[in-house]
């Protein structure tokens, strides 16, 4: 059963990995388990991805997952340099706290375009460059504990696109289950500290009620508690589970 963990001879791709995210977890728990590892993220986080891609041993690439283009020419340059790809993990997504009233149409459009329309985008061609080099490949995307509910923090179009994202992921599952291609989602509860939830820092009480809100009591810790589900995905010890979502939140979404 140990052995179905080890991903050495596989190469894996993690999009939205620079550092301070749970992408950056991702990379990191993929290469400990001997994966061969290309790490990207948008151009602007340039050298945070050089600091992911060190750390790992990865190549770094640079991709705008809302460019249809460049991320089949981010599939096309991985495959070239490794050979393969035999996991492919999407984190890349962004978050809008503002208010429906707030929030303008180019805003709520761009936030769905990222999270939802990029995660399709990068499944759609990872599932294309696996069945054509006939690997049964993983795939697997991030979505939240907001997947099927909303939380006290306004962000009508991040909970519209994360939701979606769990959709996608199942429709990928159904299409590509024929060619062994397994497609499941993680939905991470508040991690902290990412770069995301960085700004919970300076609201001692709301980070302390997100803590209370789960039946643990405490917050996910991105170095410790991310790695092992996120390796279960990605590895051959899923080899039957797909159209997934699993929920690693501290129990938030069984209450």
């Amino acid at each position: 059963m140990v052995s179905s963990f080890d991903l050495h001879g596989e190469v894996a791709l993690v999009v939205g990995a620079a550092v301070g995210g749970l992408g950056e977890r991702a990379a990191r728990a993929l290469a400990g388990r001997g994966a061969a590892l290309a790490v990207a993220d948008m151009a602007g986080r340039n050298e945070d991805l050089a600091r992911t891609a060190e750390a790992t041993g990865a190549t770094s690439h640079a991709v705008d997952v809302t460019d249809e283009t460049a991320v089949a020419a981010l599939f096309t340059e991985v495959q070239s340099l490794h050979g393969r790809i035999d996991v492919v993990v999407n984190a890349a997504g962004v978050m809008l706290r503002k208010s429906y009233d707030e929030t303008s149409l180019e805003e709520f459009e761009r936030v769905v375009r990222v999270n939802l329309t990029g995660a399709w985008l990068v499944g759609r061609q990872a599932g294309i460059t696996m069945t054509a080099s006939g690997t049964a490949g993983r795939i697997v995307n991030l979505t939240t504990v907001y997947a099927e509910r909303v939380g006290p923090v306004p962000e009508s179009a991040y909970y519209a696109s994360k939701a979606g994202v769990a959709n996608v992921t199942r429709s990928l599952a159904a299409e590509l289950g024929p060619c062994g291609i397994t497609v499941n989602c993680l939905a991470p509860g508040v991690f902290y500290p990412t770069q995301m939830t960085a700004a919970l820092g300076a609201d001692p009480e709301r980070l302390a009620w997100f803590g209370e809100r789960t039946m643990l009591g405490r917050l996910g810790d991105p170095d410790s508690d991310f790695a092992g589900p996120l390796l279960l995905l990605a590895s051959r010890a899923s080899s039957y589970v797909t159209g997934q979502v699993l929920y690693v939140d501290g129990g938030w979404s069984a209450w």
